[in-house]
């Protein structure tokens, strides 16, 4: 080849180069896009840490806000007047919704981002113990949609609250301190398989009812008892909070994993811990709501119940929202409904989604999926096979979402929740929908999703928190 042969062929490639440019669609990695905020993404992910290892339960991560929210200014429903531009109200001890009104009016809107705060767990039935010798047992219900052998031989604390014969409220928690005992279900050794077990479909290595974890193993000193273990199980428990037995009728407790979030990989850029779905959403969201300025009126509820399909009075199907806009709308004497508030709002449903992970990359499809590393992943829909139980953010709102992200220098990628075939999922967006809100899901994607310990990248969380954070300013 010629030098004035090679000369053009060198010409043709850097054109084809300048095209490609010009007009493909390309997806960076957040890392190099974010590569001076490092360590402010660093730093803010170990707040994170921080508080997902403190905040298991849904009532822990209201208290929590609530905390937090007083520190700011913010104002409790209860208290607020006319003129009261923070304010907070809380349901149930398991929804809490913040917000702040600035200069603004109902009238004119909200941004509001919605995430939930329940997480996958084992619960503990109504009579939850049992002896069978040589252990006293605790009877589990699993809650929402778990892998049942991804719980064998976890450690395991338990979290709660249990009201006694008198009504009085008592908190539990045991297991989270280094010196606590915990909890766990053990699983059939290897050795003992055989044949059949090693052919059994995933779903049948164990049946739910076979999730009970070991809660005791000594029997108690009396030789009056017959039950002698379960009674040293039901004694530790009222030494240490006064309960009895029939107290677990009026109860919620539930067994976590204990494990600690940590670092994952030798450069750090990974964090593991249970419950990142929707731990690190609602923790977003709370953050870029107190950190955001002020330019327009903004708001942020947490619910509950939506890995069960968002039902019950502290689920958002419930009108705990609905009714506290009214409340606040008459407060501040606007002649607005809360639908009509709502209608004029845009909104973010704050949940995570699937990363792809390469050894199961035939899952994905390879045109439409979100990658680790990449930034905050946005999903127009979500839902399973042909869309159902999803909302589809119309074309309108995703070119605003665009420009919120694009102008703010956010790296951003966009996909969906595997094959259409494949499965599916969905997120609080379509309960929003139907007040005619326009609303979309955008959070951080997530390896793992649905197991005792889950995985997501510090660039992603904190691109994901740059992202809520624009949502609230963008004027």
């Amino acid at each position: 080849m010629s030098v004035v042969e090679k000369g053009k062929k060198d010409k043709e490639k850097d054109e084809k180069s300048k095209l490609e440019k010009e007009l493909f669609c390309e997806i960076k990695s957040a890392w190099e896009v974010l590569s001076e905020e490092k360590k402010l993404a660093f730093r803010f992910c170990d707040d994170y840490k921080e508080f997902v290892d403190s905040n298991k339960t849904e009532r822990e991560i209201v208290n929590w806000t609530e905390r937090l929210a007083k520190k700011n200014g913010y104002v409790s429903i209860k208290d607020a007047t006319a003129g009261t531009k923070k304010i907070y109200a809380t349901n149930h001890c398991k929804n809490i919704a913040l917000l702040d009104m600035g200069s603004g009016k109902l009238s004119d809107g909200l941004r509001i981002i919605g995430s939930h705060i329940d997480s996958l767990r084992l619960d503990l039935k109504p009579s939850p113990v049992y002896e069978s010798d040589p252990f006293l047992m605790i009877n589990l219900h699993y809650y929402g949609g778990i892998k049942k052998f991804h719980w064998l031989n976890v450690p395991l604390s338990m979290h709660g609250v249990i009201f006694n014969k008198n009504g009085e409220k008592i908190n539990i928690e045991i297991g989270e301190k280094e010196d606590e005992p915990v909890f766990i279900i053990t699983d059939l050794l290897p050795h003992l398989e055989g044949a059949e077990g090693r052919e059994k479909a995933v779903k049948d290595i164990i049946k739910g009812e076979e999730l009970d974890a070991i809660g005791a193993s000594i029997p108690i000193d009396d030789k009056k008892v017959k039950e002698k273990i379960k009674a040293t199980f039901l004694k530790a428990l009222n030494d240490k909070y006064k309960i009895i037995e029939e107290d677990f009728i009026s109860a919620e407790i539930s067994l976590y994993p204990v494990v600690k979030a940590r670092d994952i990989g030798i450069d750090a850029g990974i964090i593991g811990s249970p419950a990142h779905d929707d731990r690190v959403c609602s923790y977003i969201a709370i953050r870029s709501a107190l950190e955001a300025k002020q330019t327009n009126p903004k708001l942020v509820i947490l619910v509950d119940k939506e890995e069960i399909g968002s039902v019950g009075n502290t689920s958002i199907d419930s009108l705990f929202l609905e009714n506290l806009i009214d409340r606040i709308a008459k407060l501040r004497k606007e002649n607005i409904s809360a639908r009509e508030v709502l209608a004029k709002s845009k909104g973010i449903s704050g949940d995570v989604t699937a990363g792809v992970d390469t050894k199961f990359a035939d899952k994905m499809d390879p045109t439409n999926m979100n990658i680790l590393g990449h930034g905050v992943a946005v999903e127009k829909y979500g839902g399973s096979g042909g869309k159902y139980y999803s909302s589809d953010a119309n074309a309108e709102y995703l070119s605003w979402i665009r420009r919120v992200l694009n102008d703010n220098k956010i790296p951003w990628q966009h996909g969906e929740l595997g094959k259409v075939d494949q499965g599916g999922g969905g997120t609080i967006a379509h309960f929003l929908a139907r007040y005619n809100m326009n609303i979309i899901d955008i959070g951080p994607p997530v390896l793992a999703m649905h197991s005792p310990y889950e995985l997501a990248s510090k660039i992603d969380i904190y691109a994901t928190y740059k992202a809520y954070k624009a949502f609230f300013e963008y004027k």
